[in-house]
């Protein structure tokens, strides 16, 4: 019996600070474990040195009949102190280290949501900043515990035991694989699906699998536009021609115009000689005003064919921005052009005096029998 204590007493007196061994966990407390190294005594694992995490109570992390790896932190003559955390985080290091070195992703599991963040038990305490969890905005991240995420390290220092992750990171590396895909795909004259990101003076940034290409402000529709948010909305599903691809720059111009029946087509189906339509005044020129029918599409009325009476510039009877009807008198597709008349819908009006004088009755607005009806009259009294 003396001799098998004194042979416990030598191996428990071999221990030094700094050991790492195994044991199974024998009792629990509120405030502390009992493990069974197999020494003299059961070794001491304080709560606060169970995980790199704050826990509540020890039954949160452990359960009896565990087997664990701890350091050694302190030896008395019938005391035995152990750290799980420091033994974990010894062999987590090497294989943070590595990954780090290696820019590798890997899967972790939420531990909890803090302020500022995502905390991750790696052996050691890592933290994703609310910056690093997604490329978007998040303003609630309680959905995120016990959530896994595939993360990069993007910061370790072992002195300080500080470890950050990224998860935007991956993200990013997805879009960037994604991007070159796509760039290497595209081709001049493709016909694709895009998703509107933003608009500017220009133009519209449309998300074609990854990258932006820019539909400029006179690829967007095949009349003219005065600004994009009155064709396009951001976040709107889109579909564009490829009209060039600049791998080199990352750039890429493209048109929805082109993807679109163009407006002549449109005329060709729907205006035809003799059509009385509507349309407003763009243009007033010398010779004539242009009035637009449809998006795209402008017919010219001859000055000759604004009134009956003679007139010098269109101004003095039009104003531009006026809706007016017309009559299509000659529609040639081919050379996109639209012959209209307004005089042919307005009734000629002219004085009693032209009639007397011998204008012809066809070009005036009364007729022979109302003047002599008049100078009847005027014999009657």
């Amino acid at each position: 019996m003396v001799d098998e204590l004194n042979n416990e007493m030598t191996t428990f007196n071999t221990l030094s600070v700094g050991d790492v061994v195994t044991g199974k966990v024998t009792k629990i407390e509120e405030k502390h474990a009992l493990v069974d190294v197999g020494y003299k005594v059961d070794g001491i694992l304080p709560i606060s040195e169970i995980s790199s995490l704050h826990i509540e109570k020890v039954s949160d992390a452990l359960n009896v009949g565990d087997e664990i790896t701890a350091k050694v932190t302190k030896i008395n003559d019938d005391e035995l102190v152990l750290s799980k955390r420091d033994a974990d985080a010894d062999r987590a290091w090497g294989d943070l280290e590595e990954k780090f070195r290696n820019n590798e992703t890997f899967t972790v599991h939420i531990a909890d949501v803090v302020k500022g963040g995502l905390v991750v038990d790696l052996g050691v305490r890592a933290f994703i900043p609310a910056s690093l969890v997604e490329k978007h905005y998040v303003e609630d991240f309680s959905d995120y515990k016990g959530k896994e995420l595939d993360v990069k390290i993007i910061e370790l220092d072992p002195e300080k035991r500080r470890v950050i992750l990224s998860h935007r990171a991956v993200l990013d590396e997805l879009a960037e694989q994604a991007k070159q895909k796509t760039l290497d795909a595209l081709k001049p004259g493709d016909i694709v699906e895009g998703t509107v990101q933003r608009l500017t003076d220009f133009g519209a940034f449309v998300d074609i699998g990854g990258v932006d290409g820019l539909v400029h402000i006179s690829q967007l529709a095949h009349y003219r536009v005065e600004q994009p948010s009155d064709v396009v909305k951001e976040g709107e599903k889109v579909k564009v021609k490829v009209l060039s691809v600049d791998r080199d720059n990352e750039r890429i111009s493209l048109s929805i115009k082109e993807t679109q029946p163009g407006p002549w087509q449109e005329a060709a189906e729907k205006i035809k000689p003799g059509d009385v339509l509507e349309g407003k005044i763009k243009r007033l020129v010398p010779f004539g005003a242009f009035v637009e029918l449809l998006p795209g599409v402008e017919g010219l009325v001859h000055i000759s064919e604004i009134s009956h009476r003679h007139i010098g510039v269109p101004s003095e009877v039009l104003t531009e921005g006026d809706t007016v009807k017309v009559k299509v008198l000659d529609i040639n597709v081919p050379n996109k052009r639209v012959s209209l008349s307004i005089r042919a819908l307005e009734e000629p009006t002219v004085s009693k005096s032209e009639i007397i004088e011998g204008k012809p009755e066809e070009s005036t607005g009364f007729s022979l029998g109302d003047v002599i009806g008049e100078q009847l009259e005027k014999y009657k009294q």
